[in-house]
């Protein structure tokens, strides 16, 4: 039922022009304007674990992604590819007028070309009007995702100490925060 459901609504958002030059020329098109973000849906879990494991060595249970679909403060999101394949996910807390980036994560196949900026510009745009801030936390391993939230104007807020679990031990969090300036 879910796959039918998000081919109608494909069918409905259905963008002829960027297929045609995505088609016919398709160095014209960027890889990561090809993706599209929808709402994430219990269906989707099986593809959105098989990315959370390729990427984590401390991989969120299925348990987890489950509670993120049922709370109300949570917005989900699956980043797919032209052929309806999930490449990405993100998970966006907000509430109190602040934001918190839980998880955004790409498929290792499509890394580096644009999709992890995608999702994280659209959750930042998602909670413009609904937040004053924008937080995160990221391992220090991690010089791909620092350089990317440096990037669109995340800065450096602190430190949690021996947040997340490593194979000796724990590691540190950099936390990350992000001011937004209102929508005119």
């Amino acid at each position: 039922m879910w796959k039918l459901i998000r081919q109608l609504k494909n069918f409905i958002m259905y963008d002829a022009d960027r297929d045609f030059y995505a088609k016919v020329f398709p160095d014209s098109v960027d890889t990561k304007d090809l993706l599209r973000l929808r709402k994430m849906d219990h269906g989707d879990l099986t593809a959105v674990l098989e990315i959370e494991t390729a990427n984590y060595e401390f991989p969120w249970p299925e348990g987890i992604f489950k509670d993120c679909l049922r709370t109300m403060t949570y917005s989900n999101w699956v980043l797919e590819a032209p052929n309806d394949t999930i490449v990405g996910y993100c998970i966006l807390s907000v509430a109190a007028f602040e934001a918190h980036i839980m998880n955004i994560s790409v498929s290792p196949i499509i890394q580096r070309q644009g999709a992890g900026r995608k999702m994280l510009e659209h959750m930042i745009e998602y909670a413009r009007p609904r937040a004053e801030k924008v937080f995160l936390e990221v391992r220090p391993s991690n010089p791909g995702a620092i350089d990317l939230y440096q990037k669109i104007g995340f800065r450096e807020i602190g430190v949690r100490k021996n947040y997340y679990p490593a194979k000796q031990g724990k590691e540190d969090a950099i936390m990350y925060a992000l001011e937004l300036a209102p929508m005119l």
